[in-house]
């Protein structure tokens, strides 16, 4: 058997110099041939060799013209279910955002117009701040210890935020809840110690009520001692305040003055009004 194998083996070999000696003879014989000729004769002569050559050719031709088909159409449609997602989802989130915004409007603290004089004495409302984001604070001269502390975090987060140019200014306020001990002279004298432009607002004990009421601000004087002192148990928060005049963002004693600064600064970088046009 093995015998058998060597001899078909050695056959096929002779074939095939047999077929190279012929076509190298064929080509020796005639050099003036174009190759075209040449390709006339060789399929003349040996039709299966060229046949089998130029059907490999073809299928790999094929294959190759199927294949960047078949990519073509899945970019195509690839490309087209991308582009249906993300028109859906981005009308999505502008529907979101949009009753979020009618959400937020019709809850916002600070909706009301508070009108108390400053502490040099000079009317002023509410409407007087529209277009300004405004740090409010409420508070009195006479607290020992969380006021003043409060006062000088709003006094260092405005100050920061001075720093960043690109920033518009932020109004810090400081609305009393003591107005009986706070008159405008008493808060004239309280600010100088915290920022430049802290404001001092004072008013009438129903000025300063209908003030505090509209930013859901609880605050009960305590009980007098013997020499009349007493201390206002008060809502510890810092209330920012939009360009539009609505409450915005809340910042209680936890916060510290960087995060309540990087808090401010992102707001006003992505505020979107919430005012009707």
């Amino acid at each position: 058997m093995l015998a058998l194998r060597c001899i078909v083996g050695d056959l096929r070999q002779v074939r095939c110099l047999c077929i190279n000696h012929h076509v190298h003879k064929v080509f020796i014989c005639t050099p003036s041939l174009t190759s075209q000729s040449r390709d006339v004769i060789l399929h003349r002569r040996f039709p299966l060799l060229t046949q089998t050559s130029s059907l490999s050719k073809g299928q790999r031709s094929s294959v190759n013209i199927k294949l960047r088909t078949r990519l073509a159409v899945t970019l195509l449609v690839s490309g087209g279910l991308l582009g249906a997602w993300w028109y859906v989802h981005a009308e999505k989130q502008e529907k979101d955002q949009q009753r979020r915004l009618e959400q937020l409007r019709q809850v916002a603290l600070g909706q009301g117009n508070f009108s108390l004089l400053d502490h040099q004495g000079r009317r002023c409302t509410k409407r007087d701040f529209l277009g300004s984001w405004v740090l409010l604070y409420f508070g009195f001269t006479h607290c020992p210890d969380i006021c003043p502390d409060e006062l000088e975090k709003m006094s260092a987060v405005v100050a920061s935020l001075d720093q960043d140019k690109s920033l518009p200014p932020v109004q810090p306020v400081f609305i009393t809840v003591d107005p009986e001990r706070d008159d405008v002279a008493a808060l004239s004298r309280y600010v100088k110690d915290f920022h430049p432009r802290l404001l001092g607002l004072t008013g009438t004990a129903e000025e300063v009520k209908e003030a505090g009421r509209d930013y859901r601000v609880y605050a009960s004087p305590g009980v007098k001692d013997e020499d009349g002192d007493y201390i206002v148990d008060h809502t510890i928060l810092m209330y920012l305040v939009s360009p539009d005049g609505l409450f915005l963002d809340y910042y209680n004693r936890m916060k510290s003055q960087e995060q309540i600064t990087t808090s401010i600064r992102n707001h006003i970088r992505n505020h979107v009004s919430l005012a009707k046009d």
